[in-house]
């Protein structure tokens, strides 16, 4: 995968490959969490981690069957107007990585982790608005 502080984008874009080849596209929904194959990104931006890049996200807003809009979730402790809290009621503290946010091909999606209340998601949402204003 990565060596030393080298990242390897040949073994992402081989991966990245075979995800654009996927026929099925995940049916998902808006405040879903579900891993994703992020990829290996440049510099700062959030990489997924594993043999498949992944991470789970936070689906923000469908745009189609082919598009959604979703921000990455960490579960390192992490402060400040760029993070916000996030409970799956599952034990696991997980932040939702405002910063972060990207529209993605759903062909990245895979398994679900579980759903956002209503409640939690309409404060996500109103976070991200904030740091866009």
């Amino acid at each position: 995968m990565m060596v030393g502080m080298e990242k390897d984008f040949f073994e992402w874009h081989a991966i990245k490959q075979d995800i654009q080849s996927f026929n099925q596209r995940w049916f998902y929904h808006e405040r879903e969490v579900r891993w994703c194959s992020i990829g290996l990104n440049v510099g700062f931006e959030t990489d997924g981690k594993g043999e498949n890049y992944r991470r789970p996200v936070l689906i923000v807003r469908g745009f189609s069957k082919e598009t959604c809009l979703c921000a990455p979730l960490t579960t390192k402790e992490k402060f400040g107007i760029y993070y916000h809290p996030l409970d799956l009621q599952d034990g696991v503290l997980r932040n939702v990585m405002l910063s972060q946010i990207r529209c993605i091909d759903t062909k990245r999606l895979r398994e679900s982790i579980g759903v956002v209340d209503e409640e939690q998601f309409r404060k996500i949402k109103q976070a991200l608005i904030d740091i866009i204003q």
